[in-house]
């Protein structure tokens, strides 16, 4: 039997041949990782060896220019012709905490279709494997269900931020609660901020620290802090995509 996220049938020996010619001439192969401008996923591919780019319409935050394609995605896409797309959409418009502004807001009604529709043409892309990255929100309820929610603490940092994946042609991340026999626990314990509230028996409450950078205003820096993506995720990202898909 061979299975793959978005393969899950059984498949004969030579269909399952044919799908293996698939995933190993992902090794040779461009990877996009699109609406990334800190270059976090990019550089762990590089650092495995893998041809990947960055793009997004800002310049890379992340010291490497010459892997950055400031462009907008789509035409990234076509000029590269990527087997493997990585992307991480402006969640903004996406979020639960967004629908408050959506009252008698037509204008806000207009940005949100926008976005899921820039979301679901991510899916829709002629790209072998596709991974597409945001909050809980939006595209959930109007689009499809993730196939994965997972957090940076799952994976080494100690913040909580539940953080949906939706897989095409790719494995769930993997992470490990507890050490044992073959692998080192990933897991940690996230960090929150503390705080006095009528709310709770105790009069304290608790939230993630990155509740200490607010969503509402337009603050970019604060966006940027809320949006990126944790190095432990990057690395999770880099290391098992690649062996999943034959890169080493």
């Amino acid at each position: 039997m061979f299975k793959i996220n978005g393969m899950s049938e059984d498949k004969t020996p030579k269909e399952a041949a044919n799908i293996g010619n698939v995933l190993l001439s992902a090794a040779n192969s461009v990877w996009l990782v699109g609406c990334e401008e800190s270059q976090a996923v990019t550089i762990e591919l590089r650092n495995l060896g893998i041809e990947a780019f960055s793009c997004d319409t800002e310049p890379c935050s992340g010291g490497h220019p010459e892997w950055h394609f400031q462009m907008d995605v789509f035409e990234a896409i076509k000029l590269m012709k990527p087997k493997v797309g990585i992307f991480f959409p402006p969640c903004t418009f996406l979020t639960v905490s967004a629908n408050r502004h959506l009252v008698n807001n037509p204008e806000r009604w207009q940005k949100m279709v926008d976005a899921l529709k820039f979301v679901h043409r991510l899916m829709n892309s002629e790209i072998e494997h596709i991974a597409i990255e945001n909050p809980i929100g939006l595209i959930s309820s109007y689009i499809r269900k993730p196939d994965q929610i997972v957090s940076p603490h799952y994976f080494g940092d100690k913040v909580k931020k539940q953080t949906c994946l939706w897989l095409k042609n790719l494995p769930k991340l993997k992470y490990v609660l507890n050490d044992n026999l073959f692998e080192k626990q990933t897991f940690v314990e996230p960090i929150y901020v503390i705080y006095n509230s009528k709310k709770s028996k105790s009069g304290k409450s608790k939230y993630s620290i990155l509740g200490t950078k607010p969503t509402t205003g337009n603050n970019k820096e604060n966006r940027k802090f809320r949006s990126k993506t944790f190095p432990g995720v990057a690395r999770a990202i880099a290391e098992q995509w690649t062996v999943a898909l034959g890169c080493r």
